[in-house]
């Protein structure tokens, strides 16, 4: 069990309410920005048509897996209370994932079995012929090699990579001019994420030291590319992850934008989408400087998470 003070510490964090809180921190409003959904990218309608299925019956879908599954919602909230999140969030998170970019199984024992079949293989990531532990040892990354924590530490090579390898010809190797994640971290054609949450590698490496910290899990190293995949596509640790995502989108909005954005789901579904909270934190602090305020916006998939919210609190 975690100190007491800890639970404090989150509980003031995160539990706080009203127009504008302590330091002149602003409270997201509730509800969509958007009266109308954003579009739906066109790679998730070829998804959902190839499929044979609509968005409508993907959301039906996991919607009964919630609302029948009272073993998942007990973990759901478990998992949020231990990192200091309202449930909601996680729901959200689940909807967004399971309607427009996997179909969810009947039920959750499924996900088990699922995560059972990625146990004890041997992956390994990389980028042709080169491990990615390889290539974050090389000297661009020397930057990076004194940040402490894991968050802090792919944050940075993530950057590196946007910054002087992503789309370039470095060394007599030309790199694609695409997410770091897709390249290093993408073993299988079937995509990149994985598992109740639909957790990608590369998050799961980010966030290992607070899932670590809070549930106990061990913690991950890129040079074990299995026990990655497990952690990812196992149900219990995957909730764990989702709400260290989650989480962390909170506490970039709040220290880098100065929003309190734990009232709106919507925009927290968004995140989880999109990624980066930080960078996107500080794109919107840049455009609020000296001027209007201007909220986070939400995307097509937090846009439907917004819409449902009603039913989606009736589940807890």
């Amino acid at each position: 069990m975690r100190p007491i003070f800890h639970m404090l510490l989150i509980a003031a964090m995160f539990l706080a309410t009203g127009p504008a809180l302590a330091g002149g921190i602003k409270t997201v409003p509730e509800g969509n920005r958007f009266q109308e959904q954003p579009n739906v990218p066109g790679a998730s309608v070829r998804r959902t048509k190839a499929g044979k299925t609509s968005f409508d019956a993907k959301y039906e879908k996991v919607h009964n897996l919630l609302a029948r599954d009272g073993k998942l919602m007990d973990k759901i909230k478990s998992t949020a209370r231990a990192y200091g999140i309202d449930p909601i969030h996680m729901i959200g998170a689940i909807v967004g994932e399971h309607t427009y970019n996997v179909d969810a199984y009947d039920r959750l024992q499924s996900y088990y079995v699922k995560a059972a079949a990625y146990a004890g293989d041997s992956f390994r990531f990389g980028y042709d012929g080169q491990s990615v532990a390889d290539f974050v040892a090389r000297p661009e990354f020397s930057k990076c090699a004194g940040k402490a924590g894991s968050y802090v530490l792919w944050t940075c090579r993530e950057s590196v990579w946007d910054r002087q390898f992503r789309g370039k010809s470095v060394g007599g190797t030309s790199y694609p001019d695409n997410r770091f994640s897709a390249v290093f971290f993408q073993p299988f054609f079937a995509g990149q994420t994985f598992g109740l949450g639909q957790i990608n590698p590369l998050t799961a490496l980010t966030l290992t030291d607070m899932v670590a910290r809070i549930s106990g899990y061990e913690r991950l190293d890129e040079r074990k590319a299995a026990a990655v995949y497990e952690a990812i596509m196992d149900p219990d640790q995957s909730l764990a992850y989702m709400a260290a995502s989650i989480r962390q989108s909170i506490e970039a909005y709040r220290s880098i934008a100065g929003m309190d954005i734990s009232g709106n789901p919507g925009i927290t579904a968004t995140l989880y989408n999109v990624g980066h909270p930080d960078q996107r934190a500080a794109a919107l602090a840049a455009k609020n400087k000296g001027g209007a305020v201007q909220w986070p916006e939400e995307n097509y998939y937090g846009w439907l998470v917004n819409d449902k919210l009603a039913e989606l609190k009736a589940l807890l």
